[in-house]
């Protein structure tokens, strides 16, 4: 499926309009550009089941109340609203959310995963076709200029051909304990994806992309819980951090000493915190002793998702990669390694730079080397984020898509590795990646 929209379709005098999906963290950066390019896009209505969320959401972007819906459901029953919508719902929530949208006329930008199955993807990638609509999925680290430059690299010939490209996402100890041990993605049950899938959906897609439209052929994958579990607490840890347990003051995995001393990962774990319901100190150590997932011991909690993961990947051409996924690191990085046949690129995101090497034949020499600097900023993502709506918004305009363009005929291969590896993992097999007919 090639983007549809023709350059009549939208004024580029008017801003696009948008309406936020699921008023989470990852909408409201999304939506944010709106805020600093209220000339390109333009917020107005928001469908949200928390009313607090939803009311200081519609606060945030000056939206009607006529505007503010509890479900998709009831949005769709009134005449078409914006030009598009930004759905950052969970995960198990992607499909069901976006068929009526689609439906009912908008144009939607989708955080990943597609969906939570490979029979889920080729649903909605067949509704958009039909409906002659676009989609483009959040795989924001095509935006990041570290990658980009790196796909750009590819893309010159300087390398050669791909032979082998090693990847490694590495989890630190907090961003793991919070989001996939005691946070909404500890459980295949309670969000339907694996943490392969929910933590390094990039990574696999950043693989998928750097190959262009080569095909991944087979997958295999190991993998498991290691350390979260009861078994491997240590001895005298209680159930709830501020609660029970004797060693919390010497514990790295505190929840006092995470979300309230640190003050980390507040988004997560005080509700509303980002759209700014602040509670005050005496909330918080309620919190964490009462009902407060996060206040919970990570030795102790129902999570039940990898903490550390390989996979391995074999192309249509024979060329390979392998991603590692390592939870509860000190520091968090993502990693890339690609061999090609006239040389490599190397580089860690979070250093701002990656280094082309070549082989250098003169007396003396055994390689030439050059340092390529990227502008990196302190967000996970690399300054993809906000990249990624820009595109978004060019592409509805009718502007060419971008190298970086995550459209969802160009996003199905990372997800295929994805589901591939989990079933791998769990089934002891290799898995071979079923052929599709997609425009990538």
């Amino acid at each position: 499926m090639d983007m549809k929209l023709g350059p009549s379709r939208m004024s580029e005098d008017q801003p696009i309009k948008a309406v936020i999906i699921g008023a989470g963290n990852r909408s409201l950066i999304y939506a944010s550009y709106a805020l600093q390019h209220p000339d390109e896009l333009h917020i107005v209505g928001v469908v949200e089941p928390n009313l607090e969320r939803r009311q200081l959401t519609a606060e945030r972007f000056g939206i009607s109340p006529d505007n503010c819906f509890a479900s998709v459901e009831e949005l769709v029953v009134h005449p078409q609203l914006a030009d598009a919508a930004i759905n950052g719902t969970m995960d198990q929530f992607h499909l069901q959310t976006t068929l009526p949208l689609l439906k009912a006329g908008y144009d939607v930008l989708l955080e990943k995963p597609i969906g939570v199955s490979e029979k889920e993807v080729l649903e909605l990638y067949e509704a958009a076709n039909s409906y002659n609509r676009s989609v483009m999925i959040c795989h924001v680290l095509r935006y990041a200029p570290f990658y980009l430059e790196i796909r750009k690299q590819i893309e010159s010939g300087i390398i050669g051909d791909i032979i082998a490209i090693q990847t490694e996402e590495n989890v630190s100890y907090h961003h793991m304990a919070t989001s996939f041990v005691r946070g909404k993605w500890n459980s295949k049950a309670s969000c339907d994806s694996s943490m392969l899938l929910a933590k390094c959906c990039h990574d696999l897609d950043m693989i998928s992309w750097m190959k262009g439209s080569i095909r991944p052929k087979k997958v295999s994958s190991f993998g498991g819980l290691f350390q979260f579990r009861a078994d491997k607490a240590p001895e005298g840890a209680g159930t709830r951090c501020l609660v029970d347990c004797p060693i919390e003051a010497t514990c790295m995995y505190s929840a006092n000493k995470m979300y309230i001393e640190q003050d980390l990962w507040g988004i997560y774990a005080w509700d509303n915190r980002y759209v700014s319901s602040i509670p005050t100190h005496e909330e918080k150590i309620n919190s964490l002793r009462t009902s407060n997932p996060y206040g919970r011991c990570v030795w102790r909690c129902d999570n039940d998702v990898v903490d550390h993961q390989t996979v391995i990947i074999e192309f249509e051409d024979g060329s390979t990669a392998s991603h590692n996924l390592t939870g509860a690191t000190s520091k968090s990085c993502r990693t890339i390694h690609i061999t090609g046949t006239k040389g490599e690129v190397s580089g860690t995101m979070e250093d701002g730079y990656f280094l082309v090497r070549q082989p250098d034949s003169r007396p003396g020499h055994l390689y030439k080397e050059e340092r390529i600097e990227t502008n990196v900023t302190s967000d996970m993502h690399g300054g993809g984020d906000l990249r990624l709506v820009a595109d978004f918004v060019r592409t509805l305009r009718g502007d060419k898509p971008s190298l970086s363009s995550t459209s969802l005929e160009k996003s199905i291969y990372g997800h295929q590795i994805g589901f591939a590896a989990e079933r791998s993992r769990s089934e002891n097999t290799i898995v071979e990646i079923s052929s599709l007919v997609v425009n990538a």
